[in-house]
């Protein structure tokens, strides 16, 4: 019988990089709104493209935390919380960040 901790790792592990992307996010920033699409089809032979795609993403996601932050400060925020997918090779990241009430 497996431990919860490992049941849990090994369902992450199993789901997609979408689904692991939406999941973070919703864990770290709450948001009111998540949007993850894979863009991966889009760069296909380009660099940091891979064979089996889950490496380029969009990200449109509206969230509180967000309040008060420029660009910069959120877009650092969503780096430092997906930083196990870069380095289990996430490599590219297009983001709309935005708090409540901006369009």
């Amino acid at each position: 019988m497996l431990g919860s901790g490992r049941r849990e790792a090994e369902t992450v592990w199993m789901q997609s990089r979408a689904q692991r992307i939406h999941a973070t996010l919703v864990q770290a920033f709450g948001p009111a709104e998540v949007q993850v699409q894979d863009d991966s089809h889009l760069h296909a032979g380009h660099a940091g493209a891979a064979p089996g795609g889950e490496t380029h993403y969009s990200v449109r996601m509206v969230a509180p935390a967000f309040a008060g932050q420029n660009r910069v400060a959120r877009s650092r925020a969503v780096h430092a919380a997906l930083a196990a997918e870069f380095a289990g090779g996430l490599h590219a990241l297009s983001l709309k960040l935005l708090a409540p009430g901006e369009g």
